[in-house]
């Protein structure tokens, strides 16, 4: 049975593999490994039998936002849960450090509304966020749909 903990540095190089698996597909924004090892503290991690199988980030937006990112589980355990279980420790995390909303942009909506958060339009979230997204292939005209949790 796998179990889910704060990343550690030692996890970088599988985390970096299950996001550019989905990056490949453009289903996720490349993360340079520089980014990863700057942001680990913001991850979580599902680990069973010494394998990362899943993993997601809880990143602090401002005083009261907070985001959901990177969720990518490996394509074979699918189905099985551990996206849920991360999505829900992160929100965890996010009530801990008093957050009043937490919010994700996907492309699988669905998955999140499953779990509480709704449909947003992107516009109504702080230009702040948009600092990762000017690197991305499809800026400006981002296909991807903003979800939100109020906790």
């Amino acid at each position: 049975m796998g179990l889910i903990r704060k990343a550690k540095v030692t996890d970088v190089k599988e985390i970096s593999s299950l996001i550019e698996g989905f990056a490949n597909n453009a289903e996720m924004l490349h993360r340079p490994l520089t980014d990863l090892y700057s942001n680990i503290r913001d991850f979580f991690v599902y680990k069973d039998d010494g394998v990362v199988l899943g993993a997601c980030a809880l990143h602090v937006c401002w005083e009261d936002l907070g985001e959901i990112k990177s969720l990518a589980v490996r394509e074979d355990e699918t189905g099985k849960g551990i996206g849920r279980q991360l999505v829900g420790v992160c929100l965890d995390e996010a009530r801990e450090l008093a957050l009043e909303k937490v919010f994700a942009l996907t492309y699988r909506a669905g998955f999140f509304e499953k779990l509480g958060f709704e449909l947003i339009d992107k516009s109504v979230l702080p230009h702040k966020i948009w600092s990762e997204c000017v690197r991305c292939f499809k800026f400006p005209n981002c296909d991807e749909s903003a979800v939100l949790v109020e906790l």
